[in-house]
């Protein structure tokens, strides 16, 4: 066959992996085939992805010591969360089309320009929400989600919520909030104005933060959610019963959180965004490409809002062209 007569390249994506445990630097980029929806699966064209701290114990390590030592299969991918454009669509989806923005959760494969999933782990996002926000919020989203509801809050409930104004503590205070119940929040007092932005009550993140606690609700509170799992949370389980409580970090000896993911609770989380504003703040964004960077950014510690890589659109060759 003559050279001008080959078949031309099969498309190909760019996806972060890495080949061993280990520090930000072990992250990479590679190219590889252009995924295909199966049955019952639609393919985005990744916009964004967040990113977790669960990504950094997975690239670590961390996850595979806790969990009696199971190694991954290398190289391995990363990323749970996404927001992107619908490009393919297979056999049996009827919910979605061909250009439809959507959002939703993939099983670490979410850090790459493109990416396939079941349709029933993705829903429509709303034009109110940028790009950054809807790759951020469906995991995060839902984990706080779940854990309010496993706690029972509701209306008329004091909750205290520890590591308040971080990504998945400030989208707990929205919930809680929204749902009619009174918020205590624990945060540095850099961070307690924005926590009386969002309707929470804010008292200090260390010892002392435990007794004005006490002073707010001398009864103690309904239901105490610790979401950052890193500082010292002992002291402050003396403000709840041990059944209504949860934390992310399990050596506390608490109920394990049971944050299922489902479409009908992200559904639920995009509707609280329409009615109510609800946002997970994005405070740093990096290419696809910088994901080591957008590592380290998460591992400097607890900080306000979530870390954000974003594959950015090809700029048009019209306006390539204007731009020269």
């Amino acid at each position: 066959m003559p050279a001008n007569d080959s078949p031309p390249p099969s498309p190909r994506v760019k996806a972060v992996v890495f080949d061993r445990y280990g520090a930000a630097e072990v992250l990479r980029a590679i190219d590889l085939p252009m995924p295909q929806a199966g049955p019952g699966e639609i393919r985005v064209r990744v916009r964004a992805a967040g990113v977790r701290p669960s990504d950094i114990a997975l690239r670590s390590g961390l996850s595979a010591r806790a969990h009696g030592g199971a190694r991954a299969r290398f190289p391995h991918r990363l990323g749970n969360e996404f927001a992107g454009v619908v490009d393919q669509i297979g056999a049996g989806v009827a919910d979605f089309a061909v250009g439809d923005e959507v959002m939703g959760w993939a099983a670490a494969m979410s850090y790459a320009e493109a990416l396939t999933v079941p349709a029933t782990q993705a829903v429509h996002k709303p034009h109110t929400m940028t790009w950054a926000v809807a790759g951020a919020l469906p995991s995060t989203g839902q984990t706080a989600h779940a854990a309010l509801r496993q706690l029972g809050v509701g209306a008329g409930q004091t909750v205290l919520i520890h590591g308040a104004a971080g990504a998945l503590g400030c989208v707990a205070v929205q919930l809680a909030v929204a749902w009619g119940a009174r918020v205590i929040g624990t945060a540095a007092a850099a961070d307690h104005d924005y926590l009386r932005s969002l309707g929470a009550q804010p008292v200090n993140d260390d010892n002392a933060g435990v007794e004005q606690v006490r002073a707010l609700a001398p009864h103690g509170v309904d239901a105490l959610f610790d979401a950052c799992g890193q500082d010292d949370f002992a002291p402050w389980l003396a403000l709840a019963a041990p059944q209504r409580a949860l934390s992310l970090s399990p050596r506390y000896g608490l109920a394990e959180l049971r944050s299922a993911r489902s479409r009908e609770r992200l559904a639920e989380l995009v509707a609280m965004h329409e009615r109510h504003g609800l946002l997970v703040p994005v405070r740093e964004m990096f290419p696809l490409t910088r994901a080591a960077e957008a590592h380290r950014a998460v591992e400097r510690g607890p900080a306000r809002g979530k870390v954000v890589l974003m594959v950015y659109e090809a700029m048009p060759l019209a306006l390539l062209r204007l731009s020269a």
